[in-house]
């Protein structure tokens, strides 16, 4: 749609010089999800991959479990007087016999783009009980492929190299391969974007995948991997300490601080080899 960015002259200062060169951002709009036809979200996002976020959503929340539990995804008329289609609002509508969503997910505000627990009344709300357990996943991870999921994540960032504004998640196979790369100025609608992908394409649960992502790990990251049945989760900043309580109650690997060979294994060490849990406590 070619808003994935856009230009603005900035005043640059560099050792007392003063110039005046053309900036590129990393876009942010609104997107309304409605589900039905009733308005269940809206959220800031970085507009492209916009049905993909919309389903990855409803994974997180437990509306959907499976790709055929979704009839189908659209675009609706915006809201503009005229009724010009913005591209800012999506409609899924669900299969036949799977229950709307309870009215009580509704969020009828704007919520950043990185906001993690917006929206919910407590800790409670967002415990949603998942579907698949990723507790008994026989995923085993090397800590030398580990050590490589940050660079390679990096590098496929191609809109981060123009904007140095936008987050990633990337979907990686325990050989270190990577399945899926989203970026979005929100952490957290990036991984809802490479979970929608996923249940797009049948993918869910995803059982011995890894999910990489570029900035903190949080409860609600945490959530959202345990929801599709992902059973690590690696991250180049520190979880929180709910975080890590989850991912220890629901049985996923979670990684953190990971930077060239060295990071920090919070939960679920046992799915690292010998040398990587070595190297990990050593």
């Amino acid at each position: 749609m070619g808003r994935v960015t856009s230009r603005r002259r900035v005043v640059r200062i560099v050792d007392g010089v003063v110039t005046e060169p053309v900036d590129t951002l990393a876009a942010e709009e609104p997107l309304e999800i409605r589900v039905n036809g009733r308005s269940l979200v809206v959220t800031m996002r970085t507009p492209g991959d916009d049905f993909d976020l919309a389903a990855g959503f409803l994974v997180s929340e437990g509306v959907v479990r499976h790709g055929q539990d979704i009839a189908g995804i659209r675009y609706c008329a915006g809201a503009t007087v005229d009724g010009i289609n913005t591209y800012n609002v999506v409609d899924v509508v669900l299969a036949g016999g799977v229950a709307p969503p309870d009215p009580s997910l509704e969020r009828n505000f704007y919520t950043t783009s990185s906001c993690g627990l917006c929206g919910k009344a407590s800790l409670d709300a967002v415990r949603t009980v998942a579907v698949w357990s990723v507790a008994d996943d026989p995923l085993r991870i090397d800590a030398a492929v580990v050590s490589t999921l940050p660079d390679t994540l990096r590098t496929a960032q191609r809109v981060f190299d123009r904007t140095g504004g936008l987050h990633a998640a990337g979907l990686f196979s325990a050989d270190g391969r990577m399945r899926c790369l989203r970026e979005d100025v929100g952490r957290h609608n990036a991984v809802d974007k490479v979970v929608g992908w996923a249940l797009r394409d049948g993918q869910v649960p995803l059982r011995e995948s890894i999910l990489m992502v570029s900035g903190r790990a949080s409860f609600e990251l945490v959530q959202k991997a345990v929801m599709a049945g992902i059973p690590a989760l690696a991250a180049v900043s520190a979880p929180s300490s709910l975080a890590a309580d989850l991912a220890e109650d629901a049985g996923l690997t979670l990684i953190g601080f990971l930077r060239g060979a060295s990071m920090n294994v919070y939960a679920g060490a046992h799915r690292l080899t010998q040398r990587a849990r070595t190297s990990a406590t050593g």
